[in-house]
């Protein structure tokens, strides 16, 4: 696959070919430890594959036989230096998984090797986690007197449930690549040297036979709704979506490359051509 370098990074890379954007933690000297700067990075960079039209799948991956160690730890301690009220900042890996959360577009993370700590709750608001068969994983929070973060005890009881999610957290053990799948941790398991490709073929897959808006709001949907304590504001956001059907276009062209068993052009786009009544959708409240 092609690939345009397009924007300059120290701790990842960034590269747009064929539709797809792959962010990959690029530290492989330190086993990618996660950093104050690769957070900054890691920001910006998905920002810019979500703004970027021609985008439409992100493959989050990294450089080296590892994925993340997690925390950088090498300087003896924790790199954080909040630089304003401790109130307004942010810690550095729920920044990363708080920007995937809040995306449109797809985001598919490759995984090998170690995956622990802010290595692997970076990658929990995901779509897709594809790991090899020599992946490891530990939350080992407990193991180093701090506290859980990235949002993980959110994300973590919604993937794989609250016993297994207890079990990980609890005891910050280290567990294997069938473990995290038979959990639902991850999403399938690969030899080490075909993660990467297959991530490539899922992206493939989406761009060729899905609609951007489509994916966009079904995304959303799942990210905002399906927690809800009732499913009647989501029947009632169902029904106006459904309702906008006969004027959609790409509704029409999937019906249509349907009948006429051929592949579907969508010619909607993302972020133009949601709708903008979508309850998580902010809009420019200036004229």
């Amino acid at each position: 696959m092609t690939a345009e370098v397009t924007l300059p990074y120290t701790a990842i890379t960034y590269t747009v070919a064929e539709g797809i954007a792959t962010v990959s933690l690029n530290r492989p000297e330190t086993r990618n430890g996660y950093t104050l700067t690769m957070a900054h990075e890691l920001e910006h960079a998905f920002l810019a594959a979500d703004a970027n039209p021609a985008v439409r799948v992100v493959v989050f991956t990294s450089v080296g036989r590892d994925f993340s160690v997690g925390a950088d730890l090498s300087g003896g301690g924790f790199d954080l230096a909040p630089s304003g009220p401790v109130d307004d900042w942010q810690e550095p890996a729920g920044r990363c998984s708080k920007t995937i959360f809040g995306m449109n577009k797809p985001v598919i993370a490759a995984l090998r090797g170690v995956s622990v700590g802010g290595g692997v709750t970076i990658t929990l608001s995901c779509d897709f986690r594809l790991a090899s068969t020599d992946s490891r994983f530990s939350f080992p929070f407990s193991r180093r007197g701090i506290f859980p973060e990235g949002g993980s005890v959110w994300y973590l009881p919604r993937l794989v449930g609250v016993s297994k999610a207890t079990d990980w957290m609890l005891t910050g053990r280290l567990f294997g690549a069938a473990e995290a799948l038979d959990a639902g941790l991850v999403t399938s398991l690969h030899d080490p040297a075909d993660v990467l490709d297959a991530a490539y073929a899922l992206a493939r897959d989406i761009i060729a036979n899905t609609s951007p808006v489509s994916t966009a709001v079904i995304r959303q949907m799942l990210n905002q709704l399906s927690e809800l304590e009732s499913p009647l504001p989501v029947h009632a956001i169902d029904s106006r979506l459904i309702a906008g059907l006969p004027a959609h276009s790409d509704a029409v062209e999937g019906v249509s490359s349907f009948l006429e068993k051929r592949p579907p052009h969508f010619p909607l786009s993302v972020p133009e051509g949601l709708p903008q009544w979508l309850p998580w959708i902010e809009t420019d409240p200036t004229p």
